[in-house]
């Protein structure tokens, strides 16, 4: 697989706005939601909208020039506020993932947070950062946004100002940058929580199972309905091993106690604050193929297994169901904040919270070549 290679004069990539909706905030303030649009010189487009800083659209040229949208989403803004929506490439924090039994000490204080995952806390609470409006800043064709959380929000000690910057190059990378910092000691942990189908948003489970995925990750950490048990067993001889790239089809329906991948895969790393290969997927049918890379220590590998079996969640080209997608949230270990041997997800007054993911999009090299 290589991205494209068809050689065309360097144009800027172009970055829109227009309004896609009005949501109503907790004071009973009326605004307006924007939608950031880039496109690129290869065809790629990229949509985020300024509530919850969701990535609405990814379009891709497969490798025959036919456009994909490969994020699943929803065509209007209401239908992103339905309990159903399941953070559909939402930005997720404060603290993406699971914090056991909803509580967490911090500096020797215990905190009471939101049980909204069963007796267990996850992706921020029950207003977490997918559920707010951010404000924009457009610096070229770079958007960033901002959110001041304050203290007590959702049970976190600390105002924690976060800014979350967003960029799509020629190369077909979109990058993104988290940065956040803190009146209190707090935990952060962002993460973006898109679905991606690379044969296309309503191309369904039997396609998602056509997919090839390699994970740059010798363990996991080993958790009971979604807690992590503190243990972290290497991948070696399991169904976890996707050092060697598996078809999914092959080995979503081993995974022990559950109905596909739902794990924090342990990245080999290189140096703390560059990023290094996470993963690579690829879906021979189109040629598409995408890269993930990030500084962060964990990625959530997930199969979408808790998205409806019926047609109940309807989305931007048909009904969204189980196995329809999957996602790669970059992020630290679940439940580090309960777990002194993970990565410490502890921010303090002075410092920064730093976190960079770029998913790179590729099409096979021999079938793009200069297609006119």
């Amino acid at each position: 697989m290589a991205e494209m290679c068809c050689k065309k004069p360097s144009e800027k990539v172009s970055l829109t706005e227009d309004v896609f909706g009005e949501f109503k905030d907790s004071y009973g303030s009326v605004k307006k939601v924007r939608r950031f649009t880039w496109k690129n010189q290869n065809g790629m487009s990229v949509q985020v909208m300024t509530y919850g800083g969701y990535i609405t659209s990814m379009k891709v040229p497969d490798s025959s020039g036919h456009i994909d949208d490969i994020v699943l989403g929803f065509n209007t803004f209401e239908e992103y506020l339905q309990p159903d929506n399941r953070f559909m490439g939402a930005t997720v924090g404060r603290v993406a993932n699971r914090i056991a039994n909803a509580k967490m000490t911090v500096e020797g204080v215990e905190y009471k947070l939101a049980a909204n995952n069963g007796p267990n806390h996850i992706h921020g609470g029950t207003k977490g950062f997918d559920k707010v409006l951010w404000e924009p800043h457009v610096d070229g064709s770079k958007l960033t946004l901002s959110y001041l959380s304050k203290d007590m929000e959702e049970g976190y000690p600390g105002d924690v100002l976060t800014h979350v910057t967003f960029e799509l190059t020629n190369e077909n990378e979109f990058k993104i940058e988290y940065k956040a910092t803190t009146s209190k000691p707090t935990p952060i942990n962002l993460t973006n929580h898109s679905y991606f189908n690379l044969a296309g948003d309503d191309k369904g489970a039997n396609e998602l199972y056509k997919h090839v995925v390699s994970l740059n990750a010798d363990k996991i950490t080993e958790a009971v309905d979604g807690i992590p048990t503190g243990n972290l067993p290497m991948v070696c001889g399991t169904p976890f091993d996707l050092r060697v790239p598996k078809t999914l089809g092959d080995i979503i329906h081993k995974v022990p106690n559950t109905a596909g991948f739902d794990h924090n895969f342990c990245v080999t790393k290189g140096s703390k604050q560059e990023e290094t290969f996470v993963a690579r997927v690829t879906h021979s049918a189109t040629g598409r193929a995408l890269e993930v890379y990030s500084n962060q220590p964990g990625v959530q590998f997930y199969t979408s297994n808790f998205l409806p079996e019926g047609d109940s969640l309807r989305g931007k080209n048909g009904f969204i169901k189980k196995h329809f997608a999957f996602c790669l949230e970059t992020q630290k270990f679940p439940d580090s904040v309960n777990h002194k041997h993970f990565p410490n997800t502890i921010v303090y007054p002075g410092e920064e919270y730093y976190h960079t993911t770029t998913f790179k999009l590729l099409v096979d090299k021999a079938l793009a070549c200069c297609k006119k």
